[in-house]
């Protein structure tokens, strides 16, 4: 096993890309005049910003050692979060994407304002704020100073979490979402180009795909598990993982707060698939390479050290530094990313609300403001997620008890015209019972029946308890306004309206041919795994 210790070079090179990402965001600084400069760009992102944002966004640290380290120690099943991600994102797509831009709104709990009432706003609002800084933002901090802890282990964690919190909530609290979509797409690129390399050199190093077979159980090689599978069971993948996607990647602000600020619907789709591509090669140059690493260092300790010891082992000095700062541009794109979503629904969905005589710039300052306030909370609550079992554990099981009563309210509210205000609130509350009481239970350890239902599962039972809960409550009360509501329920006119908008396109920029075609390659790659 390597040690972990780097060069004067490689920590040059590390330092001058932090120098460089904090320039850039910070140079966006004076660029805004108003408050949707300031959290949506200017509505002016073109689509390959929008998809390279999405994809580096969702990229952090832990799916970096994550993947690796799981399928290292479990399999590529965990895989099935990437390739699932591309069959929503098409979904998003077709359905929602057009809906949001339409309504020329700021945040998803101002959209659910719209198609039902306030007291659905306020409450994804307020949840989706405790998840962004307990959840997204708090466990990017920790797995990134985890990673740090590994290259410098003489360094306190909580050391670490505050430093990454500054750097990233420096050039955040400056620039604004352009400041963050554009530092995300140059951090992207590295972040590809890195993994790309590792995964080369170890191939080579490896020699050929019959070594890896050789020490790796043959079921570790699929993506389909067992249903006894503790980890990622075949039914829950293909039943669970799609509401955990459809919550990440259609409803969850510091995503879709991109897409708000496309050019276009036409940018906005091309973007969202763009990022679902994006997540295809993951197989090859995030999860491969972790089980190569089977081969090359079949005693680790911990699958967690896969990733790290792939890149001080077989990475030369001066190119560790570049794939490092990869990694360093992955743990601060996640960071970026919820901080500003987090202060721009604060901003707009509450203090807006309280002072809606603020102007524009008073708007911006507050977010600034927020940001900075966020920031500091994420790096206090990050030093406690080492009290869960696991980093994966604490992130997946909080979102899939949060998650599903947000994720009916969509999907409910976007395709049954009767559902109304009273229903949805009826099932936030159903919803938040449930899900506080089983993260409750998990915190303290308490085995009940509720803990001891596999998470994906947990999620799939709860979407279909909302879900009636909506429908039972919205018959037994009046009905919404037509005019209330039309403008957020998917019908077959408003498809049959947009079939003739494309008519004349040619087949590259018809957003329908490139989702088929993405769908088919999802299912290539897929199969092959299968």
């Amino acid at each position: 096993m390597p040690t972990f210790e780097l060069s004067a070079l490689d920590l040059s090179i590390v330092g001058i890309y932090l120098v460089f990402i904090v320039w850039r965001g910070l140079s966006y600084a004076k660029a805004h005049t108003n408050a949707e400069e300031y959290f949506l760009a200017g509505r002016s992102l073109t689509w390959p910003l929008v998809g390279l944002s999405l994809y580096a966004s969702n990229m952090s640290s832990s799916s970096l050692v994550g993947l690796a380290g799981s399928a290292y120690g479990t399999g590529i099943s965990v895989y099935n979060y990437e390739w699932m991600a591309a069959v929503v994102l098409v979904f998003f797509a077709v359905f929602f994407l057009p809906y949001y831009l339409r309504s020329q709104v700021y945040t998803m709990p101002e959209f659910l304002e719209k198609r039902f009432d306030a007291r659905s706003r306020y409450y994804f609002s307020g949840l989706t704020i405790l998840a962004t800084i307990i959840v997204d933002t708090a466990g990017s901090l920790y797995a990134g100073a985890l990673v740090i802890k590994l290259i410098f282990p003489q360094i306190p964690i909580w050391q670490s979490i505050l430093a990454l919190a500054l750097v990233s909530g420096l050039y955040t609290i400056a620039g604004g979402l352009a400041a963050v979509v554009y530092t995300d797409a140059i951090q992207g690129v590295l972040l590809t180009l890195g993994s790309i390399l590792i995964t080369v050199i170890a191939f080579v190093k490896v020699g050929s795909w019959d070594a890896v077979k050789a020490v790796t159980p043959p079921e570790m090689l699929h993506l389909m598990m067992p249903l006894d599978d503790p980890f990622l069971p075949w039914l829950g993948a293909l039943l669970g993982v799609p509401i955990l996607g459809f919550y990440f990647w259609c409803t969850n602000q510091f995503i879709v707060q991109r897409v708000l600020a496309a050019r276009d619907a036409n940018h906005g789709r091309w973007g969202v698939l763009f990022a679902g591509l994006l997540k295809l090669p993951l197989i090859f140059i995030m999860v491969l390479p972790g089980t190569m690493a089977r081969v090359l260092y079949p005693d680790l300790p911990n699958p967690d050290l896969v990733y790290p010891t792939l890149l001080f082992d077989l990475l030369p000095v001066g190119v560790l530094g570049l794939v490092l700062a990869g990694l360093v541009a992955a743990i601060m794109s996640s960071i970026d990313s919820t901080l500003n979503s987090a202060s721009t629904l604060i901003t707009m969905d509450f203090f807006k609300k309280l002072r809606p005589q603020t102007s524009n710039e008073g708007l911006m300052r507050a977010g600034r403001i927020f940001t900075f306030v966020f920031m500091i909370l994420a790096a206090a609550w990050a030093p406690q997620i080492q009290n869960f079992p696991s980093l994966f554990q604490y992130l997946q099981s909080v979102l899939a008890y949060l998650s599903p009563p947000i994720v009916a309210l969509f999907l409910v509210g976007l395709f049954w015209k009767r559902a109304n205000g009273h229903g949805a609130f009826a099932a936030l509350m159903v919803g938040f019972v449930i899900g506080v009481a089983g993260v409750t239970m998990l915190v303290l350890g308490v085995d009940t029946w509720l803990t001891r239902i596999h998470f994906l599962y947990m999620a799939v039972l709860m979407l279909i308890t909302c879900s009636a809960t909506i429908v039972v409550v919205s018959l037994l009360t009046e009905p919404p306004k037509e005019e209330q509501v039309k403008a957020y329920i998917w019908t077959r006119a408003v498809y049959d309206a947009e079939t003739q908008q494309l008519i004349g396109l040619p087949w590259y920029k018809n957003y329908r041919v490139l989702s088929l075609l993405l769908l088919v390659l999802t299912a290539l790659v897929v199969g092959t795994f299968w």
